[in-house]
């Protein structure tokens, strides 16, 4: 089960911090990633950290989103500054199988999401 919390409503510049719980999951054996979906669009990727600990990124969320792992607690962070308009979304997350392509496969069902809208 993956449940993702922490959205709210945000003025554009703001910043907002999610977390995301993922009990069964051992963050040393999987990437893990934060994807996001827009009304009416696919849900992309934003940010993860493979098993080794190397963090990636979107272009979009370079210099604005910081993705980072507790590996005792299982759980992902994703702090977001910055936040404009188009970053409104519905946040989740999961394992994906790579980092290479926007919407990459993920190894589990899909958990709640946290809303995320930035007012302009």
């Amino acid at each position: 089960q993956l449940q993702a919390s922490g959205g709210g409503l945000v003025q554009a510049g703001g910043s907002l911090r999610l977390s995301c719980a993922a009990p069964a999951i051992n963050f040393r054996n999987y990437a893990m990633g934060w994807f996001r979906q827009a009304a009416g669009k696919q849900r992309e990727l934003v940010a993860g950290i493979n098993a080794s600990g190397y963090a990636h990124y979107r272009d979009f969320a370079k210099g604005r989103f910081t993705v980072s792992r507790d590996i005792a607690k299982s759980t992902l962070t994703l702090q977001m500054d910055s936040l404009n308009a188009e970053d409104t979304a519905v946040y989740y997350c999961n394992s994906p199988y790579s980092f290479y392509v926007p919407s990459p496969g993920v190894r589990y069902s899909w958990g709640q999401g946290t809303q995320v809208t930035v007012s302009s």
